[in-house]
């Protein structure tokens, strides 16, 4: 399996990429922009598309989800855009972009495999738990950073939930602090842990092809099972959006977020 190279975060472009590369059966799909790979809604747009289309193809066999290093996975969203949303429902269609990323990883057939090179926050935290399968280095921490700025993991929350269950998912929301990677890989979060970068691309790369290998029609039928239940998660992503839209244009949410921009 071949890895496209990461890019130089300050060569990116303002608004972040999504490459595709699809070599042997393995669609891996790189996001990334230069501020910690925090998700706007231009990039939230084109990585469900991308997964999507991925999921679509008959020679992939499985997607292996990444971002560009060698700083976060991802920071999750971005504030710029937040402190941008002008009413209730520019908010919405900012936190959908959440939604239809987590909904086209869970609704194609293939497992999606998270190669977790760095520290994960907010959103980030949704998209690997969204995974079927995470393969992390160990100072990757993670937290969830929504109460700190006024809001709450609503569209997020529960595929989080769901993956690591509900005690765990209730400390991360409400003590919005870093935990340390062995405390997301007892709790399900992460399935793997590497102890250098190195280990991380060797673990997910046998991990890729092994799969490559396997029969689609089990994998898409494991991956069925393990996400049922959830057809019904449109709209509940979608009501979930809605909260977090309106509570994005509180005086106390755009205080707070300007406090941590500001840092």
């Amino acid at each position: 399996m071949t890895v496209p190279p990461a890019s130089p975060l300050h060569a990116l472009p303002a608004y972040g990429r999504v490459v595709v590369d699809v070599h042997d059966g393995v669609a891996t799909v790189r996001f990334g922009h230069p501020k910690g790979n925090s998700l706007p809604a231009a990039l939230l747009r084109d990585l469900a598309e991308r997964v999507a289309d991925a999921g679509r193809q008959r020679d992939v066999r499985v997607i292996v989800l990444r971002s560009d290093g060698p700083g976060p996975f991802c920071a999750g969203a971005s504030f710029d855009e937040l402190t941008a949303i002008a009413d209730a429902d520019a908010g919405k269609e900012f936190f959908l972009g959440f939604a239809r990323v987590i909904l086209a990883m869970l609704r194609c057939p293939q497992f999606v495999v998270a190669a977790v090179h760095g520290k994960v926050a907010g959103g980030g935290v949704g998209l690997v738990a969204a995974s079927d399968y995470s393969v992390a280095v160990t100072t990757a921490a993670c937290k969830l950073s929504e109460l700190a700025v006024g809001i709450g993991p609503f569209v997020v929350g529960p595929v989080i939930e769901r993956k690591i269950g509900l005690a765990a998912f209730q400390g991360m929301a409400v003590d919005a602090d870093w935990r340390d990677a062995r405390w997301a890989h007892t709790h399900g979060l992460y399935t793997q842990l590497a102890e250098t970068p190195m280990e991380l691309e060797e673990r997910v790369q046998v991990l890729a092809a092994r799969l490559a290998a396997s029969n689609p029609e089990a994998m898409a039928l494991i991956k069925r099972a393990a996400w049922s239940g959830t057809d019904d998660w449109d709209e509940l992503l979608a009501r979930r959006a809605e909260m977090s839209g309106r509570l994005v244009l509180s005086d106390f949410t755009r205080n707070a977020i300007a406090k941590f921009k500001n840092r």
